[in-house]
Formats: structure tokens, C-alpha cells, sequence
């Protein structure tokens, strides 16, 4: 079976995470960040609902990366972007960010907001 490379398209893809990063696009932000196909932010974790609100019309499921483990929602969070129609699904942030690329190379609208992995020599 032949192996191809991902297709992208104009779409930002996460390059790679580490302690405290992600790399998107082939740049690096440090801390939480919201990806998109469209763009990049940082995110100030589960009380910064701003930019998640504003993909609500944009995307059809919202990958949320809980940092180095799974952990559940905060039941605000998840009340108030049920309330604007967004469906979130918790994953640790590595698994998330696998999970968004794959999905967004097959043109799907997703979008994904990470917590970032702790550093563990801290």
C-alpha cells in the first residue's frame, strides 16, 4: 500500500507539541491555543470562550485538548458552547491535535483548543 503524504491545501495543520508549545503551520505559540483551517489564536483555557464562541457557525466539531491527560469539561464550558451548537469532544492534546490534522485533511470543518503539556523538568 503506498503511503501519500497529508493534503493541507491552504488549511493550517500542527506541526509538532512540546512542553508549554505547539507548532502550527511551521510557527511556534506558546501556551493554549485555538487552530483552525483558517488561523491560529491563543487560548486562555476553559474561561476564554471568545474565540471558541466565534467558530460556532464555522465548524461541526470542536476537538478539546486537556493537556497531557484526558480530563472532563468544566460543565460551564460545555453548557455554553451547547448553547451555541458546538459539539466538543475531550481528548489529552497530543491525541487532539493527531486528531484534528486527520480530520482536516479530509476537508472536514474542525477546529481544536489545546492546553499544553506540561514541562517536565518543572
Amino acid at each position: 500500500m503506498p503511503i501519500t503524504e497529508a493534503d493541507f491545501g491552504s488549511a493550517l495543520p500542527i506541526d509538532g507539541y512540546g512542553p508549554g508549545f505547539f507548532r502550527v503551520g511551521g510557527v511556534v505559540w506558546r501556551g493554549g491555543v485555538v487552530v483552525h483551517a483558517e488561523g491560529v489564536t491563543s487560548w486562555g483555557g476553559y474561561d476564554d470562550l471568545a474565540p471558541l464562541v466565534e467558530l460556532a457557525d464555522k465548524v461541526d466539531l470542536l476537538f478539546v485538548g486537556t493537556g497531557a491527560e484526558i480530563a472532563f469539561l468544566p460543565k460551564p464550558f460545555v453548557a455554553a458552547l451547547d448553547a451555541v451548537g458546538m459539539m466538543c469532544e475531550p481528548m489529552a492534546s497530543p491525541s487532539a491535535a493527531r486528531s484534528y490534522n486527520v480530520l482536516l485533511s479530509e476537508g472536514r470543518a474542525v477546529a481544536t483548543a489545546l492546553l499544553p503539556m506540561p514541562d517536565p523538568a518543572a
